[in-house]
């Protein structure tokens, strides 16, 4: 029996390009669903090619699941981003590295990639996106 935990973030009208910028970053397979496929949970016809579910899924095991939320769940309780952030930890360090200085582009970096107290290469960002990232290299510092 396998049980995977992953994040899946809402966002307002920009999921198509969050998660292709992911994608971009971690490579992988994407697959898009937008409204329009099941006219049944379309409220909006103006929403149709909003995302219903995004799915990024990589060689090395990470996935990220997005959506638009639709303007009738505008009121709906949510959890966008605030208080969360997506965790990529490892000892790869060229893959990590490349993760980082792709995610930072556009980004607001509060703590550099740099060596941490702890022993570990360490930094977080909020990405163009809103979402915040933290990137762990571990036992690389020096």
């Amino acid at each position: 029996m396998t049980i995977r935990l992953n994040p899946y973030l809402n966002f307002d009208g920009n999921a198509r390009a969050a998660l292709e910028f992911y994608h971009s970053v971690l490579g992988g397979s994407l697959s898009l669903t937008q409204y329009d496929s099941f006219p049944a949970l379309m409220s909006d016809p103006s929403e149709a090619s909003k995302i219903m579910h995004g799915q990024l899924e990589t060689e090395d095991g990470m996935t990220i699941m997005v959506a638009d939320y639709p303007a009738s769940m505008a009121n709906a309780a949510r959890s966008l981003l605030s208080g969360h952030a997506i965790s990529v930890s490892g000892d790869a360090t060229d893959r990590l590295t490349a993760i980082w200085s792709a995610l930072a582009e556009g980004a607001t970096v509060q703590q550099p990639f740099e060596p941490a107290p702890w022993g570990d290469v360490f930094g977080m960002l909020t990405d163009r996106f809103g979402v915040d990232w933290m990137v762990m290299l571990s036992g690389q510092a020096e």
